[in-house]
């Protein structure tokens, strides 16, 4: 695990490469690679260059911030203004925004870099990368299987060294799973904690963006640029801040809590390095503290209700009038939408239309969607209760390694249930961070979960920071 950031901030400062020279090789890395990953859907490379150029003068001024001149990229379904932003939809194809979300706005004003927008699971939706309309990314360590999903363009990017770091969303694993899968570090920050002003939504109520990059440290001075309350998003809050500078501190004492449902009939494979990496923070004295919480088996039908519930009504926006997809031919304007809406959507995303459309439809309303919202409030109870046990939890981020490409057409419910481990932390709006802790019998990463109380990603990140700085573990992958 490489700390890029702060390596590429000395190498600019210091006047070994300028950002118009890093970009270039990013670009020529882009040019060479994309073709077989398909991690970029849009590249921006003419605007890349301009804004590397302002970045050199901003770093001969002496006041450039840590990421000023550093080539990033962002996941489509973040808005750029003037930049098509599609959500890998066909029935967003062609929509540019006239404004940036928080997020990037944040980021360029520091003089980031944008080297294009990257694939993913068509409005989010999916665990692997390929529900696409653009085709699915392949993971840069074995191009035979996915990188994970929906942020799966972004993690893919990091991971072949065709950006430095990149901003994903994640609604129920969407940072973490394609982290574990591509070997590389992703933080989902507590809801709120990062504006989603600009986001494109898919569950308003789990949606959040956070980082993918190297390593923890580079993760964390991305969080730190891009998080606070923003008048644009009511939901938004005043979260954890500076978090890079708490890193390095000692865990003694620090009390780790073990969720046995989490690890309840895990692949020994998986579980071994889990194991093995709670072992190493019980050798360094932290307290290991063993928990249950049996809600947690009733977490993932809870996800699926409200999640396609939101996005039965978030979606129902693109009906082909206003911006986006519209079919040449019809009778009238029913006729147009809903031709529009088969065209324009995939069939994952339908299916989860549909199923929300029925969850709240009358008469089902209130054996589905209410009791899955009274459920949501249990769920969040108990990691409460488990919070005055314990500072952090630790838990696989998935239950398994990278999928080979085309898994999902026959193994619909194995891929939903991937998500076991990281749709509980949306539910209850917690901050968590996936890192590497080991490897499979055929060399694809296995990733651990490190998931805090809300607020506390400096607890998270530091927690993660000490592993990945100390153990053997983090050093041999």
């Amino acid at each position: 695990m490489r700390e890029m950031i702060t390596k590429i901030a000395e190498q600019l400062r210091s006047g070994q490469v300028t950002s118009v020279e890093l970009t270039e090789k990013y670009i020529s890395a882009i040019q060479q690679k994309n073709p077989i990953l398909n991690a970029y859907v849009s590249t921006s490379f003419d605007l890349a260059l301009e804004q590397a150029k302002l970045a050199d003068e901003m770093i001969k001024k002496g006041n450039a911030d840590i990421l000023c001149g550093i080539p990033m990229t962002l996941k489509d379904n973040i808005s750029t203004n003037g930049l098509e932003t599609t959500c890998c939809s066909k029935i967003l194809k062609g929509y540019v925004p006239f404004y940036d979300a928080t997020a990037w706005a944040n980021l360029k004003q520091k003089g980031a870099v944008l080297l294009g927008k990257t694939n993913m699971d068509e409005f989010a939706m999916g665990s692997t990368c390929e529900t696409s309309c653009y085709g699915p990314t392949k993971n840069p360590i074995d191009i035979t299987r996915v990188p994970g999903g929906s942020s799966g363009g972004g993690a893919s990017a990091v991971g072949a060294d065709l950006a430095v770091y990149a901003l994903g969303s994640d609604t129920g694993g969407s940072i973490r799973q394609p982290a574990s899968f591509c070997g590389i570090v992703g933080l989902k920050p507590t809801y709120g904690a990062v504006s989603r002003y600009g986001l494109i939504a898919y569950g308003s109520s789990l949606d959040q963006i956070g980082p993918l990059a190297h390593s923890v440290k580079d993760c964390a001075l991305v969080y730190d640029a891009i998080c606070g309350k923003d008048a644009n998003d009511a939901t938004s809050i005043d979260g954890a801040k500076n978090t890079a500078s708490y890193l390095g501190k000692d865990i003694k004492g620090l009390k780790i809590g073990i969720v046995k449902e989490f690890f309840e009939g895990l692949n020994q494979e998986i579980a071994k390095p889990i194991k093995d990496s709670i072992d190493f923070y019980a050798k360094n004295g932290a307290e290991i503290v063993e928990l249950s919480i049996p809600t947690l088996k009733v977490a993932l039908p809870v996800y699926y209700i409200i999640a396609c519930a939101e996005a039965s009504s978030n979606l129902g926006r693109y009906d082909g009038i206003r911006y986006g997809y519209r079919v040449d031919k019809y009778t009238d304007i029913n006729d147009m939408i809903k031709k529009t809406r088969t065209e324009g959507f995939g069939k994952e995303v339908q299916h989860r239309i549909m199923l929300g459309t029925y969850v709240l439809s009358s008469g089902y309303y209130d054996a589905y969607y209410k009791k899955a919202r009274e459920l949501r409030v249990k769920i969040c109870e108990d990691f409460d209760n488990a919070f005055a046990k314990c500072d952090v939890l630790i838990a696989p981020t998935v239950p398994n390694t990278a999928f080979p490409l085309n898994y999902t057409c026959d193994n619909v419910i194995e891929m939903y249930l991937s998500d076991i481990c990281t749709v509980p932390i949306n539910i209850a709006h917690l901050p968590a961070i996936s890192i590497p802790c080991g490897k499979d019998k055929n060399n694809l990463p296995i990733g651990m979960q490190i998931i805090g109380n809300k607020k506390q990603e400096q607890t998270i990140l530091n927690t993660a920071y000490y592993f990945e700085k100390n153990s053997d573990i983090a050093k041999n992958l």
